[in-house]
């Protein structure tokens, strides 16, 4: 693109869509105008001109002006048409949506290839932490061994809050959904399905791996209490719910879930909505990055930047990806996952019964009180997805290790 004003079709004008509005119109370098935001209400009050408004998707789709599509909405499968549809056109599309990225992502690389058009994406994952530009440009060409990360600023946010004020679960939750850290449905977030999907995308980024998320385990903290923080009190921890991948055995672990973090970690002084990613190359060693993980700016200012790339021609190389399946078909790589090791694990429960379906190796340690019950014990991780997404259940999981005791 040449250094003339680039025409933005928006969709999406919530906590993002707004956040970038402002950004643009204070960005000093970039000359961009949007032009038309398609929105579902028609009856909700804006804070700029209702004259930008539309409420028909085509409106904008069928424009022949534009230089790139931002999509920017919750729904993920409306999503997913307007992304597909802008691409088939050969339009270039920034987007946030990591629930819609993840679960389509084959298909939207193939339409990225097919159309010549590009993708980008790094609103979906860290926030403003620029991490998958990062891992696309600067690790393109390393050899990385792992990443791990606090990818979800309301979990954390939660669980800083229940240390540092020695509250419980549901009533930090609900002061969070009062001050807008949290969702009115907050299941997204403390289930840990945001978090698994932003690590799904940074597998893709760190060693050209494309997953499903049915594939990849995920617990969150919505069974967490004020127990469990003391637990990790009195052992000098933290609890961070961290999304994780890594090299083991010519396949890779990927997995999400609570973890304990000492005080020399580098993510343990990562507290509030702050986001910390940690990756670790064969000859860059540890790096980690940190920043505001969600919010209308910050989140704003990475699909600036994504729209500034734009200007020149940027688009993701995929090399890792490319190096992978190099010229064949297969571009999923589930026959990659290993999902079948153990881990060690501190497992909290009220009766003995929820842990069935469990395979437990050893125990290691074990507590009983008429008040809480925990076990320390060494378990098969792939016997664990049986907590996955399970409403029912009130086991609380946290990991015990570090990446490289597994």
């Amino acid at each position: 693109m040449s250094e003339k004003e680039i025409s933005i079709g928006l969709f999406g004008f919530g906590c993002v869509g707004q956040g970038l509005y402002d950004v643009l119109n204070q960005s000093q370098s970039l000359k961009a105008n949007i032009e038309k935001i398609c929105v579902k209400d028609s009856s909700k009050k804006r804070k700029i001109a209702m004259s930008y408004f539309t409420y028909e998707r085509e409106d904008i789709l069928r424009r022949n002006n534009l230089d790139v599509i931002v999509e920017l909405i919750d729904d993920a499968a409306e999503a997913f048409k307007i992304v597909s549809a802008a691409l088939n056109n050969g339009l270039n599309v920034v987007s946030a949506n990591k629930k819609m990225l993840a679960e389509n992502f084959e298909e939207l690389y193939r339409l990225q290839i097919k159309n010549n058009a590009a993708l980008i994406y790094e609103g979906s994952a860290g926030g403003s932490i620029p991490i998958i530009r990062n891992l696309e440009e600067y690790y393109d060409n390393e050899l990385l061994s792992s990443f791990r990360g606090i990818l979800n600023g309301t979990c954390n946010y939660i669980l800083s809050r229940m240390e540092l004020e020695s509250k419980g679960y549901q009533e930090i939750l609900s002061d969070a959904q009062s001050n807008g850290f949290a969702e009115s449905n907050p299941w997204l977030d403390v289930a840990a399905y945001d978090t698994l999907y932003k690590t799904i995308l940074l597998t893709v980024h760190s060693f050209g791996v494309v997953l499903k998320p049915e594939m990849v385990l995920n617990l969150g903290i919505q069974n967490i209490t004020f127990d469990d923080i003391v637990y990790a009190r009195e052992k000098g921890l933290r609890i961070k719910l961290l999304g994780m991948g890594y090299k083991s055995n010519g396949g890779f672990h990927v997995y999400v879930m609570p973890h304990f973090v000492e005080k020399t970690d580098e993510l343990y002084n990562v507290i509030y909505e702050y986001n910390g990613v940690e990756v670790e190359g064969a000859f860059s060693c540890k790096q980690t990055f940190v920043g505001k993980g969600a919010g209308s700016h910050p989140t704003g200012s990475a699909v600036l930047s994504d729209i500034s790339a734009l200007t020149y021609n940027y688009k993701y190389a995929y090399k890792k990806l490319k190096k992978r399946i190099n010229g064949s078909d297969q571009i999923a790589g589930g026959h990659l996952l290993d999902n079948d090791f153990s881990i060690r694990v501190y497992i909290r429960f009220k009766d003995k019964a929820e842990l069935k379906g469990i395979e437990i190796i050893s125990i290691e340690e074990e507590y009983r009180s008429s008040h809480t019950n925990y076990i320390v014990a060494r378990v098969n991780l792939r016997s664990l997805f049986m907590l996955k997404g399970n409403k029912e259940s009130k086991v609380f999981v946290c990991a015990m290790e570090s990446i490289r005791e597994s």
